[in-house]
């Protein structure tokens, strides 16, 4: 049964390179700001600061209210960075957000990747046990949805090339989307558009996102596979 507006979290999310667990503030919140600190570059293309992304994450009424699952990501061919994640080191985190059971989509979003793990197995091991979850079908595991979403800010060409590679299919540009977040270490900089004079938040630029999905049809139709050979690449 679905559960709390959301979906049912998973018995086993892993393979043999990564594992998804459920995001425990008290388990992950102490390293994950560690790491957001060091690698601020994370949030080049996020519409919040990493301030804004820890008070999110750490709060189960957010979490709640916006109808996410947010797993933190483990890389399991490096050893853990502490005695919380024994299963493998912090990589970063992804999650199903605005879960709709009603009309069976979701959003896969949250997709934060530490640059240590960047270029590696990780995000694609990640997206693909995600897609595996909500699209397969449930007497193979899966939730069995018909639409998951993908939105990225429209300069963000790693994540709009990671979409592509799991065959999501572009359906449009939401102009004006999105209002960034006023610049932080200058890793905002030419990440945004430009404002017009008396823009009510003039330190803050504008995005436009690209939407792309991936349905039950496109799974069935070739992705499922595609997904498991992006997922089996050594990089």
């Amino acid at each position: 049964m679905y559960t709390s507006g959301t979906f049912p979290l998973p018995q086993d999310l892993e393979n043999d390179r990564i594992k998804l667990v459920p995001y425990i503030p008290s388990f992950h919140s102490e390293l994950f700001a560690e790491l957001s600190k060091k690698y601020p570059e994370t949030y080049k293309y996020i519409p919040w600061g990493h301030s804004e992304v820890q008070a999110a994450f750490d709060s189960e009424t957010f979490r709640r209210e916006h109808k996410w699952l947010l797993f933190a990501i483990l890389d399991k061919t490096r050893p853990s960075d502490n005695s919380t994640a024994s299963d493998g080191a912090l990589a970063g985190t992804i999650a199903f957000i605005d879960c709709a059971p009603r009309n069976l989509s979701v959003e896969l979003g949250a997709v934060l990747i530490f640059p240590p793990f960047q270029r590696t197995h990780v995000a694609s091991n990640a997206v693909g046990l995600m897609l595996q979850y909500a699209l397969n079908k449930p007497s193979e595991g899966g939730l069995g949805l018909r639409r998951v979403v993908w939105l990225a800010n429209y300069l963000n060409e790693g994540s709009i090339r990671l979409a592509k590679r799991f065959q999501f299919q572009q359906e449009g540009l939401l102009r004006w989307h999105m209002v960034l977040p006023p610049n932080l270490d200058g890793y905002l900089a030419g990440n945004g558009k430009v404002l017009r004079e008396e823009d009510p938040k003039p330190g803050c630029a504008g995005r436009d996102t690209a939407l792309f999905t991936l349905t039950w049809d496109d799974w069935e139709g070739g992705a499922k596979e595609n997904a498991a050979g992006v997922m089996s690449r050594t990089m």
